[in-house]
């Protein structure tokens, strides 16, 4: 069974810095691209960034320039570095993967459990 497991959330002072990890665990196949979507108290949940298998990645505005994503693909990893963090950057923030399973033959998405990002002005 897939997995996907965040660590790395927290409180921090605006201005400051947090990195993001995410580990795809269990029998897979390939890894498609992973990303990182955001959901605040009483919003919807929205993209933030993702990369593709070649290394493309793709930002939303509010976080381009601050936020930089990457991936260990050899353990199926990604992480999200976050710098000059903002009070509306709080939110939970969810790990998504589209993987193809061992044994299958598609392609799905996949969810991590959320973790929690808290910004103090």
């Amino acid at each position: 069974q897939v997995q996907l497991v965040e660590s790395g959330g927290g409180l921090v002072q605006a201005g400051g810095s947090l990195r993001l990890s995410c580990a795809a665990s269990g029998s897979i196949f390939s890894v498609n691209t992973m990303g990182w979507y955001r959901q605040a108290l009483g919003k919807q949940r929205e993209l933030v960034t993702f990369i593709s298998k070649n290394d493309n990645t793709h930002y939303a505005l509010s976080v381009k320039g601050r936020f930089t994503i990457s991936r260990d693909s050899a353990n199926n990893t990604v992480y999200l570095q976050m710098n000059s963090l903002k009070p509306e950057d709080t939110a939970v923030y969810y790990c998504n993967a589209h993987l193809q399973p061992s044994g299958s033959l598609y392609y799905s998405y996949y969810w991590g459990q959320g973790t929690q990002v808290t910004v103090s002005s």
